[in-house]
């Protein structure tokens, strides 16, 4: 009997949040905080030995359906932190969709493993884009609506009346510091505020426009490795989400805090609380910046390698 190992990496966003509900790019990297996951064949459906119920536990629902409701048993371990917008329920459905590929002989083609762990979230969700999991399933950074060279376009996911293009970026090892606030924040009335804001507001608009831009200016720099620079258009674009109202107190005094050792720091994902990060070459002097004002850090690495497989055979 196969037993099936995978591994698939958390993501945050650097640039775009709420911009990208426009149209706009955004760009999302991989981290070396990751899922996994081991699957094999069994009589009934478990996880972590014990016997569960499908039915609460979409993701993986949508997937084995996929599959023929094959009964298996499934074994997780997350070093992603969850509820923090670091992509753990992407990297679980990135992780489950490899695992039975190769369990029941499908492809394991990234794509078609982004697309259906896409899937597998939206059943769950209800809403999202395949940023999160594309992001995992590839590695190392992806952009999500950006114009692209062609041997830069990875794949083009369609759902309902949403067409998204997601392209590679090659990203260097950076070292960034995630601070997490310790505040939820449902991400839809958010999106939702925003909009109203933009309807209403012709600044807003502009502002979101202007976040757009330097996401676009952010890609450059990743290509030419320019640290100094990606850092002050993190903090720049942190400035302008502020201003449309997705920022907090609590993310605003972890930002403050961390600045002095940074090349720059944002919040990341869709705000209100989360969690916010930091590029730096000091990971520790922003940590204690951090804890100090009451959040909660952890160092991560990009340059990530994206979903993984390999096969044990008992």
């Amino acid at each position: 009997m196969n037993e099936i190992s995978v591994s698939a990496p958390g993501k945050f966003v650097i640039l775009g949040e709420h911009a990208v509900v426009y149209g706009k790019p955004a760009i999302a990297l991989a981290i070396n905080k990751r899922f996994y996951m081991s699957v094999r064949r069994d009589n009934e459906f478990k996880i972590n030995n014990e016997a569960a119920d499908i039915r609460a536990n979409p993701h993986l629902k949508y997937i084995l359906g996929k599959n023929d409701m094959l009964p298996v048993s499934v074994h997780m371990d997350s070093k992603i932190p969850t509820g923090s917008g670091l992509g753990s329920s992407a990297a679980l459905s990135v992780a489950f969709s490899a695992a039975m590929r190769s369990l029941c002989g499908g492809s394991l083609d990234e794509s078609e493993i982004a697309k259906e762990a896409f899937e597998a979230e939206y059943f769950s969700q209800g809403r999202g884009s395949p940023m999160d999991t594309s992001a995992s399933a590839h590695g190392y950074g992806i952009a999500l609506n950006a114009q692209c060279e062609k041997d830069e376009l990875l794949w083009e996911i369609t759902k309902n009346e949403h067409t998204w293009n997601i392209s590679k970026i090659n990203v260097p090892s950076m070292t960034f510091v995630i601070g997490n606030t310790g505040v939820r924040a449902a991400t839809g009335p958010l999106v939702e505020k925003v909009r109203k804001y933009k309807d209403s507001n012709g600044f807003a608009a502009d502002i979101v426009d202007d976040i757009g831009k330097i996401t676009l200016e952010g890609m450059n720099a990743l290509r030419n490795n320019d640290i100094v620079g990606l850092g002050e258009l993190m903090t720049k674009d942190h400035k302008l989400l502020s201003i449309l109202g997705v920022s907090s107190n609590e993310l605003n005094k972890l930002v403050k805090a961390s600045l002095p050792y940074a090349y720059g720091a944002k919040l990341t994902g869709a705000g209100g609380g989360g969690s916010m990060v930091v590029l730096t070459d000091t990971p520790d002097k922003v940590c204690d910046a951090i804890s100090s004002h009451g959040g909660s850090p952890f160092v991560v690495r990009t340059g990530v390698e994206g979903v993984r497989v390999s096969v044990k055979s008992e």
